[in-house]
């Protein structure tokens, strides 16, 4: 079934701090039109400048993804894209007056339970996805950062992280489709090892930081309470009580899953890849992931959407059809010269694939044009009805019995011409639930992978026959 996008009902309102800036920020997710996809906007600066989410215009990924585009910057900005791509939000602009998203606790699930609050509204565009046709494998051998992206009906991601230490050691976690993102990945929170915590104070990061916002992780058992004290101070936190347990997690904070920092990971490359601009079908796999691997990765993909799009729709047209010719004579009525489906390649839950072959013997070639044969327009809906009809008596008893008559048809066009050698594609989807016999389809017909027609009709099955 076709899916629409779909945006906020209504505005949402957040207020926190920034991890590394410390700034207090006030943040608004606002619904948005059609294909705008996700924008930052800050309301703060001259001209309140817009920001597009793109990989394109990363500026720095430490402990963070930050965004720059024309001296306007947004830090910190992977965990509430990762709450808009998991709740399957298209559109959104994210309005705030400080230079960086606020972390609240560390994970994505604050922004989740807004959203889920307010609610979505669909919008009147089709939600245009990247289905990935081949694998893509992509590493760092100095980092040790390794991708691999295989096609996959879903958007499934697998991540290993291994930091040699004793208190997390080897870790891995997935995610078998984006439904499950806000129950299973978005409580996941950031976390950071304590010997990393004066690197990254002196450093002027985490300034925001808080037992309440992060995960800490011990991995010596050896350490004084006036380290911790000097952490503590370091940090501007004198006032935090600290309580260490040998190996472990400072102050004993529970963690809410036992692979939670994997989790958080996955988390990031959730919204690191939504920099990517499209929602993605494909399996995603990353072994020690961070941000700038997931952003390279991010521009990667981008580089194989355009290839994509340049070669056009691509379709195993070698493989054992589902239906051959006789097959189909089984299911239809139509005969010589109005049989417009040689075979039948594919049907699924909500499509099928079908294909037709187009000849100089065609009939219709004598009168239409002589001496410059275009296969009509008309034929060419007629064809896709027919591949629809099928796909239709595909779900009934005694196909034979039934015959499928069209209803509707509307958003017709015409792309480019059809000549005879041509071979005609036609893939159609479900745009609604089958429901008294009633099929409401969409499709588009390719040549050569390219569009050269679409179309939205509604037929009705009947049984009338014994």
């Amino acid at each position: 079934m076709a899916e629409k996008q779909r945006t906020l009902k209504s505005s949402i309102k957040l207020q926190g701090v920034g991890l590394h800036t410390g700034e207090k920020v006030n943040l608004e997710i606002c619904p948005a039109p059609d294909n705008h996809g996700y924008k930052f906007q800050r309301i703060d600066l001259e001209g309140e400048p817009v920001i597009k989410a793109d990989a394109d215009l990363v500026v720095a990924t430490d402990r963070g993804t930050t965004l720059e585009f024309k001296g306007a910057r947004v830090y910190t900005t992977e965990h509430v894209l990762a709450a808009l791509y998991g709740c399957q939000v298209d559109n959104a602009l994210i309005r705030l007056d400080g230079p960086e998203v606020p972390i609240m606790d560390g994970s994505s699930l604050p922004f989740v339970k807004a959203i889920e609050e307010v609610g979505y509204e669909e919008q009147n565009a089709e939600r245009e996805y990247f289905v990935l046709t081949e694998n893509i494998p992509w590493e760092d051998t100095e980092k040790g950062i390794e991708f691999l992206a295989v096609p996959d009906n879903n958007y499934r991601i697998t991540v290993m992280v291994d930091y040699k230490s004793p208190v997390l050691g080897t870790q891995h976690a997935s995610m078998y489709n984006i439904s499950e993102f806000n129950k299973e990945i978005a409580p996941c929170r950031t976390f950071v090892f304590l010997r990393e915590l004066e690197f990254l104070a002196t450093n002027n990061l985490i300034k925001g930081g808080d037992l309440d916002n992060a995960i800490v992780l011990v991995d010596r058992d050896d350490i004084s309470k006036e380290e911790l004290n000097r952490l503590a101070k370091l940090l501007g936190k004198e006032n935090l009580t600290i309580n260490v347990e040998g190996i472990g997690v400072l102050n004993s904070t529970k963690l809410q899953f036992e692979n939670e920092p994997a989790r958080h990971k996955l988390l990031d490359i959730v919204g690191d890849l939504a920099l990517v601009g499209k929602p993605i079908k494909a399996h995603i796999l990353g072994a020690r992931p961070g941000h700038s691997g997931n952003v390279r990765f991010a521009k990667v993909l981008k580089e194989q959407i355009k290839k994509q799009e340049k070669e056009g729709r691509k379709f195993d047209l070698t493989k054992e059809p589902l239906y051959n010719i006789n097959d189909i004579e089984r299911m239809l009525p139509h005969r010589f010269p109005f049989l417009m489906v040689d075979k039948i390649m594919e049907i699924q839950e909500e499509t099928i694939v079908g294909v037709k072959n187009i000849t100089m013997n065609e009939p219709i070639f004598t009168g239409h044009f002589p001496g410059n044969p275009v296969f009509p327009g008309v034929l060419q809906i007629e064809a896709m009805a027919q591949v629809g009809g099928i796909f239709a008596l595909s779900k009934v008893e005694d196909p034979h019995l039934y015959s499928t008559y069209f209803m509707k048809i509307d958003n017709v066009k015409f792309k480019q011409k059809v000549l005879p050698g041509d071979t005609i594609v036609f893939e159609l989807f479900l745009l609604s639930p089958i429901r008294r016999g009633l099929v409401e389809m969409g499709g588009k017909a390719y040549v050569n992978g390219k569009v050269v027609m679409e179309a939205e009709m509604l037929a009705q099955v009947i049984k009338d026959k014994v």
